[in-house]
């Protein structure tokens, strides 16, 4: 097998180690395609491929990250990780931690790590490397990165629900969500409603925002129904789809482009959290980017027509 042939069969796995380390589509892309030129570049063939180039992403996902953690201090409202429709890498002995580490919910708490807690996280508990291999991307040795696991362990332990919500009943759930949601249902959909749920919108100052952030089960189920009521008037649809292996939905304009995505935390047979992706800077690898200004301009013209 050449050089070639040998990356992109680990490709999935690369992107997947990336992604979960910055949150960012785009950023694991790139240091996929980096990890690509080192290794072409590289004179010698390593005596494991898969270890050497786990290690180069994972070093320069770290360096990514570092200077991502600034320009996030500086993001205009709730940060959220890009979504993520499908998870390239797929491996069944650990399909489990390998859903669970991709959620929403995973993504932000694995925030509060520093980038090397959260990188040998990913490669230990996530990825089951061994410490040597683990030791060997991040530079340090199998002692530290023994303390690092243990830290970010705690930290992961600190911010976890108790009882997690089962494949069949989030599915349950998200039915009867969108269904609410389609027939502006507000009773309906607030039943499904945790009473505290929050409702958080990453616009990042690029797009129109539904709300940055609104709590309760009464006020979300209001001002969701109103919305898509209202946008569906200019023929806003929506489609439900996986993101980040959660339920959720992409929803587009009349011309199919991509308005914004919405995921569902569920836990205790109540959805606790939505979140909404509007920042056109983080849709792009799901499609065309409708122009989310022009439609929240259209829609506002409906609500009040024009004397």
């Amino acid at each position: 097998m050449g050089r070639t042939e040998e990356f992109q069969e680990l490709r999935p796995l690369l992107f997947s180690i990336a992604y979960r380390i910055l949150g960012s589509v785009g950023e694991a892309e790139d240091a996929v395609q980096e990890t690509w030129l080192r290794f072409e570049a590289s004179p010698a063939s390593p005596a494991s491929t898969k270890a050497f180039l786990s290690a180069v992403v994972t070093r320069l996902s770290i360096d990514v990250l570092r200077s991502a953690r600034v320009r996030r201090e500086e993001y205009v409202g709730q940060w959220l990780p890009e979504p993520l429709l499908s998870d390239p890498y797929e491996d069944p002995a650990r399909s489990a931690e390998l859903a669970d580490s991709v959620s929403v919910a995973a993504l932000l708490l694995l925030e509060r790590l520093s980038p090397l807690e959260r990188a040998v996280f990913v490669l230990r508990d996530v990825f089951a490397f061994g410490f040597p291999e683990v030791a060997a991307a991040v530079g340090r040795s199998e002692a530290a990165c023994r303390q690092l696991v243990v830290r970010a362990r705690r930290h992961m332990a600190e911010g976890r629900p108790r009882f997690a919500a089962d494949r069949r009943e989030r599915e349950e759930l998200a039915s009867g969500f969108f269904d609410a949601l389609r027939e502006g249902d507000v009773a309906g959909l607030q039943k499904l409603l945790a009473a505290d749920v929050a409702m958080v919108g990453d616009g990042g100052g690029r797009a129109p925002q539904l709300a940055r952030a609104v709590s309760g089960a009464e006020n979300v189920a209001r001002l969701l129904t109103t919305a898509f009521v209202l946008v569906a008037r200019i023929d806003v649809t929506f489609e439900p789809r996986e993101i980040n292996g959660q339920p959720g939905a992409v929803f587009r304009d009349r011309d199919g482009r991509v308005l914004h995505t919405l995921a569902l935390d569920v836990l205790d047979g109540r959805i606790q959290t939505i979140r909404l992706v509007i920042n056109p800077d983080k849709l792009g690898h799901l499609g065309p980017v409708a122009d989310a200004w022009a439609v929240d301009g259209e829609a506002r013209k409906v609500r009040r027509p024009e004397r």
